[in-house]
């Protein structure tokens, strides 16, 4: 099978080289490279035998005929502007989020992925508020008051694929990526605090759930979402009403709603359970105290953890047989890839199990 052009794009873009870079590092001009990636002309053996050391890819990998997925509509920044995603962070993950999609694809040809919920789909311009939608999937999903103990395991049984990455050291604290033919994927920073993962996951839910199309304001309606699914204002406001509002009750309140002190500021800010006032000098003195990148570690709780996409893996380990090279080969990577991206090796005795319920 010949070279695929926009594999050898895909694998420059997950090593973050500049096309000029890698057109010398591949020992080629870059105009040629350009018409390589761009499919105008075919990639000679000598260019794959270098790009396979290059870009440390194995052969078949540039003969994957995959379609290649540009970048999602929405990105959600971790804590900065999106101005500050340089374009080589955004094609860094964007081609990470392909290639998942692509191993998503194989992996789901041995393995069921049978989500035991379903995915709402509640258009913001027909229910007009996030808060109001926030509390509908919350009643779809029989959600019990109060704090939710495991938004992934929620997430994940209605058929979302969760991950964590480091996503290419991007200022990216998560992103959706909705492709034809395999169930939506939410890839979340692994570099964040619990707290933040949490809320990035609900955001992202917020848009799956509510965006069929980007706007202006999706990400102020997918933070309003979040907010609102994390912290129903008829659930939280006993914890808060008739008490003083302050720094400690906040650092109380996070371990037991698992949300950063911040976000629980801002609700209680938007419920009108502090005065602007309050809620300045609470700012000010999350300022003075540097807490607005690193919240006290002592109020940390474990990270939730998504278990489907291991369990897919594990099938085809342990129910399947498959060994640690048989994997890295059926998804076209080298076996030390395979353990960068998903962090496991076959080392436990078979056990029979065919069928991923959520």
């Amino acid at each position: 099978m010949p070279p695929n052009g926009e594999m050898l794009r895909l694998a420059r873009q997950r090593k973050r080289f500049r096309q000029v870079d890698a057109a010398a590092r591949l020992g080629v001009e870059q105009p040629v490279l350009s018409r390589v990636e761009n499919g105008l002309v075919s990639a000679g053996d000598e260019l794959i035998q270098r790009a396979e050391l290059v870009y440390e890819m194995p052969h078949s990998f540039f003969e994957i005929t995959d379609p290649v997925y540009g970048a999602p509509v929405s990105v959600h920044p971790m804590w900065r502007r999106k101005a500050d995603v340089i374009g080589r962070d955004m094609d860094a993950v964007v081609a990470e989020l392909n290639i998942r999609v692509m191993h998503l694809r194989r992996l789901l040809e041995g393995a069921e992925y049978a989500h035991t919920e379903t995915l709402p789909r509640l258009d913001i311009d027909d229910y007009g508020s996030a808060e109001k939608i926030a509390g509908l999937v919350r009643a779809h999903w029989k959600v019990p008051k109060g704090p939710i103990a495991d938004l992934t395991l929620l997430v994940e049984r209605a058929g979302v694929i969760v991950y964590q990455s480091p996503l290419a050291g991007a200022a990216i604290s998560g992103v959706t990526f909705a492709t034809p033919g395999v169930p939506p994927l939410v890839v979340v920073n692994s570099e964040q605090p619990a707290d933040r993962r949490r809320f990035t996951l609900a955001h992202e839910l917020g848009h799956l759930v509510m965006h069929r199309f980007p706007s202006p304001k999706m990400e102020d309606e997918a933070n309003e979402f979040a907010s609102a699914l994390l912290m129903p204002a008829s659930d939280l406001r006993p914890y808060v009403a008739g008490r003083r509002v302050d720094l400690a009750l906040l650092a109380s309140l996070k371990p037991e709603w698992k949300v950063a002190m911040q976000a629980l500021l801002m609700r209680v800010s938007a419920l009108n359970l502090v005065t602007a006032h309050q809620a300045r000098n609470m700012w000010k003195q999350i300022s003075a105290r540097r807490l607005k990148l690193r919240e006290p570690p002592e109020l940390d709780f474990p990270a939730e953890q998504p278990t489907v996409i291991d369990s897919i893996l594990r099938v085809h380990l342990e129910g399947l047989g498959y060994s640690e090279s048989d994997l890295a080969q059926l998804l076209r990577i080298h076996p030390w890839d395979l353990r960068a991206l998903y962090g496991i090796e076959a080392k436990e005795p078979p056990r029979p199990r065919l069928t991923i319920v959520r």
